[in-house]
């Protein structure tokens, strides 16, 4: 069996090692699973916001030891890691207030007396998780999916156990039974998903597809959440400074490692050399350094593979004709440190242009033109996010529904906010989280009608 262990990325020690279950003890996890879920789903909706809320009490009471353990499993900054935990108790409470009237049975005026529909649990749901935030993607699926009666089983990436083991901690200290986690080998996955009744899945594009083929050879629901490789296009009429700026927080906050980032950043001919010099000098300053420390500003990748690939996709752009602006180098320092990288002239001739580049990397794309630099943005397998920059917000609408992507941002780099669905198109997966409609999709929407 393979075990769960964590590194300290900004020094490459081990410092936590677990071995994985065996096959026994799966399916007993699995078993009171089920009847946790039922006792669940029969309590009133009121109650089950009540325990979540306890369990938004716990996040805040413990998030400077959650921090801890994520900055030293995933090697976030601290700063970075106290806000994912404050986002995630927000978020527990958002929905514990929603929930309860979005999920209320719904009159629909038909020829019968008395129709419409009820929102009612699918039974257990698997949620196979990355690592990059081991907290908040646990509670995106899982408290949307708990409010409307669900067991959660959460399948944890291998890397991060300590942050598991306490999430899993502060869930029982709430008094919630309905969720679990398996700490299962990557080759009891396909038996979780044929005991599940939906999947939900964070992650790569090639794990994606893997996951979804799992599941629909067994019919199961899923929702998935893959990568992205968003552009971010600066038009000439924009503040050029202010989108430097924005697209340096983007692209490196969290090393780089985050799904919904800038990562390709699209400019036209008539600010395309005051933006890079813009964009080089910010990303210049930013200083790598133990996460734990506020002056460091770029934290390191949290794998040593993770470094490897991402430096070889960087000798692949030079050798496919791009420059290196900044950065490019493998560090000789202990840890899995990478500089903040400048990549100019990236074309198809690079891999980093048709893949997502998961790093402190930023490619620059030169467009001809306005109509040349949506043409860039739409070139790409992906669809996740993308931003707009231009003084002219009426055409920044405009151009944006010609993007092919799950949401666009105009004059601000790509987020996310729970009021808001959460998801993306192509090869960046379907379904939505967040908001109502994440709400909504591990739902049997039962019609009912009676004369």
């Amino acid at each position: 069996m393979t075990a769960f262990t964590s590194c300290n990325p900004a020094t490459a020690e081990v410092v936590f090692t677990r071995p994985a279950w065996p096959e026994p003890r799966f399916a007993d996890c699995l078993a009171a699973l089920r009847q946790a879920q039922r006792r669940w789903a029969a309590l009133d909706i009121h109650e089950r916001a009540g325990q979540l809320l306890r369990l938004a009490e716990g996040l805040e009471a413990e998030r400077e030891a959650l921090a801890a353990l994520v900055t030293l499993e995933v090697g976030k900054r601290t700063a970075e890691c106290l806000a994912e935990i404050d986002k995630s108790a927000q978020l527990i409470r958002y929905y514990a207030d929603l929930a309860p009237s979005l999920l209320a049975p719904q009159a629909i005026a038909t020829q019968a007396s008395d129709s419409g529909v009820s929102f009612e649990p699918l039974g257990c749901v698997l949620a196979v998780m990355p690592w990059n935030y081991p907290i908040w993607q646990v509670l995106r699926f899982a408290v949307p999916a708990l409010m409307a009666g669900n067991a959660c089983l959460v399948k944890p990436a291998p890397s991060v156990p300590q942050c598991t083991q306490l999430l899993l901690e502060l869930v029982r200290t709430a008094g919630l039974d309905c969720l679990d986690v398996a700490w299962i080998d990557h080759e009891q996955v396909e038996e979780a998903i044929r005991h599940s009744d939906a999947v939900a899945f964070t992650g790569s594009t090639q794990t994606g597809r893997v996951i979804a083929s799992l599941a629909g050879k067994h019919l199961k629901k899923t929702v998935l959440e893959l990568g992205g490789s968003n552009p971010f296009i600066v038009l000439a009429d924009a503040d050029v400074d202010t989108a430097a700026q924005e697209a340096v927080n983007s692209r490196f906050r969290d090393a780089g490692q985050s799904c919904n980032a800038a990562k390709r950043m699209i400019v036209v001919p008539e600010i395309a050399d005051r933006f890079i010099a813009a964009f080089v000098e910010a990303a210049s300053r930013l200083q790598p350094g133990d996460p734990r420390d506020p002056a460091a500003t770029l934290a390191p990748l949290t794998r040593a593979d993770l470094r490897e690939a991402l430096h070889a996709q960087v000798m692949d752009a030079v050798h496919g004709g791009a420059t290196v602006l900044l950065g490019g180098q493998m560090p000789a320092t202990p840890g899995f440190f990478y500089p903040a990288t400048v990549l100019d002239h990236v074309s198809a001739a690079c891999r980093v242009y048709h893949e997502e580049v998961f790093g402190p990397v930023a490619s620059i794309l030169r467009a001809r033109d306005e109509a040349d630099a949506i043409r860039l943005a739409n070139d790409t397998p992906f669809g996740l996010g993308a931003s707009i920059y231009t003084a002219d917000e009426t055409r920044g609408r405009a151009l944006a529904r010609q993007l092919e992507v799950g949401s666009v941002f105009i004059n601000r780099h790509t987020s996310s906010d729970l009021r808001l669905p959460f998801g993306g198109v192509k090869a960046s997966g379907y379904g939505r989280e967040l908001s109502e409609f994440g709400l909504y999709e591990f739902v049997n929407v039962k019609t009912y009608w009676q004369k």
